[in-house]
């Protein structure tokens, strides 16, 4: 196969970081960012995935890689306190909510192994007839973490340079949309957590978990996650408008498509790449009653519950 069609994932990560460095607004908050971001991934994924062939360490780089966006984006605010402590202290939150659990589970030696969704990439690859496995591979890595210097930064970046010190009511609910995304998430990840343990006290293994929220979704903490996303995209509207005649016309409008782009990336990332379609690839091949669970249960966005088909 090309060598081309091996780095094409990385082509909208790194036009969009090219777009952040020629703004008026983001180019040094964007390039100190950017560079942190690859040192970061190429310490704590790119190294390790070489010495080991897993790529399971993105699960640390990237939620740490957001602690690191937060930091960047306060350190170089030019906006009002709040919206700029608002903001960046969400991200905190999302960053470390996932970042101390793949730590402990790292602890642990969960990671010795490769996770099932980062195994699928290999399934994947195959399909496409990538057989250079480890380039491959180091391109994944990589592709996340610019994901975290480009489309993801963006919300932040937008919010952090906004100095009007009113708050407007798009912003209060696109951040309360990101807060609640937030505690739904973790609600979601308790009720599976707390579903597993019951299952394995009672002796019984390979049980779908289709309790609370699972009951309206076989994946809520994914949609969750992606809701978090789209608050962030919806407070940065009101900042990336006050924009225009800061930026060149071309680059401002650039600059809203691509905010409006995070959130298609996001749910290509959380259902195709390595969240849904690969969790379920081995689900099924794993969960007797599956199947079922996929008839009756919407994948992504939550709803009511589907009657089987009658046999």
């Amino acid at each position: 196969m090309l060598l081309a069609s091996y780095f094409r994932p990385l082509l909208p990560f790194i036009l969009v970081w090219g777009l952040l460095l020629l703004s008026t607004s983001f180019a040094q908050m964007g390039l100190v960012n950017g560079l942190g971001q690859l040192v970061l991934f190429g310490l704590v994924v790119c190294l390790p995935l070489w010495r080991t062939g897993r790529l399971s360490y993105v699960d640390i780089g990237w939620p740490w890689g957001l602690v690191l966006l937060a930091a960047v984006a306060m350190l170089f605010a030019t906006g009002d306190w709040l919206r700029t402590m608002l903001a960046a202290g969400l991200l905190v939150v999302v960053g470390l909510r996932m970042g101390i659990g793949i730590l402990k589970l790292w602890k642990l030696g969960r990671l010795d192994k490769e996770l099932p969704r980062y195994q699928y990439q290999r399934v994947r690859w195959a399909r496409q007839g990538k057989h250079n496995v480890s380039l491959a591979l180091q391109i994944d890595a990589i592709s996340q973490g610019m994901a975290n210097a480009s489309f993801l930064a963006l919300p932040i970046f937008l919010l952090v340079s906004n100095s009007s010190a009113e708050i407007v009511w798009v912003e209060w609910l696109g951040l309360g949309l990101c807060l609640w995304a937030l505690v739904m998430e973790s609600v979601a990840d308790y009720q599976k957590v707390n579903f597993l343990r019951r299952m394995k006290r009672q002796g019984q293994h390979r049980q779908v978990c289709d309790v609370g929220l699972w009951r309206f979704s076989r994946h809520p903490n994914y949609f969750y996650e992606w809701m978090v996303w789209n608050g962030l995209i919806l407070a940065a509207l009101p900042s990336w408008w006050r924009l225009q005649g800061s930026e060149h016309l071309l680059v401002w409008g650039l600059l809203g498509a691509s905010l409006f782009y995070t959130s298609r990336v996001m749910y290509r990332t959380l259902v195709h790449t390595t969240g849904a379609v690969p969790a379920e690839y081995y689900s099924l091949q794993k969960r007797p009653d599956y199947a079922a669970y996929m008839a009756r249960t919407n994948r992504f966005f939550p709803g009511p519950t589907k009657p089987l088909p009658e046999v």
